[in-house]
């Protein structure tokens, strides 16, 4: 027998400015139940949460949540102003019978001591804070609205593996694909107001959501069809229009009804980056560079070499020097010591992430346009500033909406927007997928994927890097970066684990015991990966078959009169030759880059 539910929503409806954002939305939550609650940016997710936390009133329909059970919610912008401390903010949501300790274990787990001022937090502090006042209690209904948004890799595993260790029922809002398909059991997709369940992970759930919407597109088909044959039948099938039947005129009548009333699913975003020229084939290169502020050194004898068309993640916890590593390799801040060298023809765009350039009371036109015109110029074609906002999910009428009066979802796209538009080949991108739904996280994967230039970004999402990163540097610790081949999923793999966070200073309060830090781990010794390994092996061979190719077109070209025989021929085969050349003194620089590395691990 099924166990009764802790949570019931049922038929909820609500309706804002006159718009009905929620229909027919139903969310039932049973005991240990693990539910993704997923839709387009805009779609109610974060409304329909609040209703089930009772935060919110809805128009209609029906809630009801078991009496003795314990709910906690995590909202998007958690409040801390009341509390003099987070410790004292954590300790506060706790009930009768809870263990007050847990609260600063968690903080300390969190990288937080406690003690701090909840009015000079950062948003991920904050975000911090607010997620160990709702664990604390362990409560039988988690609802956890984006709570990876503004964490780093660290706290974003811990708070997984923490997670999978209770045993509350969880209604979970995420743009992280890893972290929803690794906790989940169930699916509620929200889509034009009206909710469909898949007794499923979210690991199943875009196959699925993908064949619902195919369906529906033939159900349209069919509709459109049923329209003109009763049209016709309207002009053509009957002698006289006194004698039409009446029944189906009102048929043809409620057809052209439902067609007007069918929701389409929202348009995707037409995302495209404004090209520059190409650039040379070495981006940058850093030999043996360093910096530090202080006594904390940031960057301690680094090197790595940036070659045009690498996407190059950086992976780290917060405060470990990514930023600081950014500016170094584009040239915008001098190292300590050692030497940068920035390759040819260099068109850099970025995406800051804190959206520093979006000013509140900037409206949306001014921040695309940069103001004083309606167009853009997008890979040397005019644009106007009406159709390049729809490509990205504007409507006209929010052209002279402040940027402040966006959503977060909203004003990621208009930085996207905004920094894809300027013509460039080497794209710097910092968190681009905060507040972003899947479905545009999906175009910018394929953006980044077929974008000429070359990219190095930071992010905090595992399942992005691991699809578009050919390789991840990543942060050791006390200033140590190195650089792994492959993405996120390869660097654990050679690593042998995955970001450990930073330790957090202890703090004692009177009358409690204080929680020892979590230790920071040692230094996994750099290992060859497979890939390295395999190109170490096969790379003589395929340089003695580009020999062997390039010899043979030699002696096509010494043939005599082959050129005023076939000037065509002679030019084609002159092109492969420089082509070959080419592969092969790359192939045989990357041979000895992998053997210099192999004598290096083996001593």
């Amino acid at each position: 027998m099924a166990a009764a539910p802790l949570l019931s929503l049922q038929n909820i409806q609500l309706t804002f400015g006159g718009t009905r954002l929620l229909e027919s939305a139903e969310l039932i939550v049973s005991p240990g139940q693990r539910i993704a609650l997923v839709g387009r940016n805009g779609s109610g997710k974060s409304t329909l949460l609040k209703i089930a936390s009772g935060e919110v009133m809805h128009d209609g329909g029906q809630r009801f949540v078991e009496p003795s059970a314990t709910l906690r919610y995590l909202p998007q912008e958690p409040d801390l102003s009341a509390y003099a401390t987070t410790l004292d903010y954590v300790e506060a949501g706790l009930g009768p019978g809870d263990d007050e300790y847990r609260a600063q274990y968690l903080l300390s787990s969190l990288g937080l001591n406690g003690t701090e001022d909840p009015k000079k937090l950062s948003g991920g502090e904050g975000r911090r804070a607010a997620l160990a006042r709702v664990l604390a209690p362990k409560p039988d209904i988690l609802l956890l609205d984006e709570p990876t948004n503004h964490l780093d890799l660290p706290v974003i595993e811990w708070l997984q593996s923490e997670l999978d260790s209770l045993r509350s029922a969880m209604v979970l809002i995420s743009h992280d694909r890893r972290f929803l398909s690794d906790l989940t059991r169930s699916t509620v997709w929200l889509d034009r107001g009206v909710t469909r369940r898949l007794d499923k992970g979210f690991a199943d759930f875009e196959a699925w959501r993908d064949q619902v919407l195919e369906e529906e597109e033939r159900d349209r088909h069919k509709l459109d069809r049923q329209i003109v044959r009763e049209e016709h039948w309207v002009r053509y099938g009957v002698t006289a229009r006194r004698k039409r039947n009446v029944g189906r005129m009102e048929r043809l009548a409620n057809l052209r009804q439902d067609r007007r009333e069918q929701r389409r699913v929202t348009g995707s975003v037409n995302m495209q980056v404004s090209e520059g020229r190409t650039s040379g084939a070495l981006v940058v290169e850093a030999e043996n560079i360093s910096k530090r502020f202080g006594d904390r050194v940031i960057v301690a004898d680094f090197s790595t070499r940036v070659l045009r068309g690498d996407r190059i993640g950086i992976v780290g916890p917060n405060g470990a020097g990514k930023t600081t590593l950014i500016k170094m390799l584009t040239g915008t801040l001098k190292p300590d010591g050692g030497t940068i060298k920035l390759g040819s023809a260099l068109e850099l765009a970025m995406l800051d992430q804190g959206r520093a350039k979006l000013h509140p009371d900037t409206r949306l036109k001014e921040a695309l346009t940069g103001g004083g015109s309606d167009t853009l110029q997008i890979n040397g074609q005019p644009k106007h500033v009406v159709g390049y906002m729809k490509d990205f999910l504007f409507t006209p009428e929010q052209a002279n909406t402040p940027i402040g009066k966006l959503s977060g979802g909203e004003r990621a796209r208009v930085a996207l927007a905004r920094a894809l538009s300027l013509p460039s080949n080497f794209l710097v991108l910092d968190e681009p997928t905060n507040d972003l739904d899947l479905e545009t996280l999906d175009l910018l994967e394929e953006m980044v994927s077929d974008y000429a230039g070359t990219v190095i970004v930071v992010s905090h999402d595992r399942d992005f890097l691991d699809r578009v990163a050919t390789s991840i540097i990543f942060a050791e610790g006390d200033g140590g970066w190195t650089e792994y081949a492959g993405g996120y999923s390869d660097m654990v793999i050679q690593r042998g684990e995955g970001v450990q966070a930073r330790a957090a200073a202890k703090v004692h309060r009177p009358g409690k015991t204080a929680m020892a830090p979590i230790a920071a781990p040692a230094v996994a010794k750099r290992k060859m990966s497979f890939k390295e390994k395999h190109a170490l092996e096969t790379l003589p061979r395929d340089i003695e078959k580009l020999e062997a190719e390039i010899k043979a077109i030699n002696a096509a070209l010494a043939a005599p009169n082959f050129y005023t025989r076939d000037p065509d021929g002679f030019a084609a085969q002159s092109k492969a030759l420089l082509a070959a050349e080419a592969r092969r003194a790359a192939a045989e620089e990357q041979w000895l880059e992998l053997e210099l590395l192999r004598e290096e691990i083996e001593g």
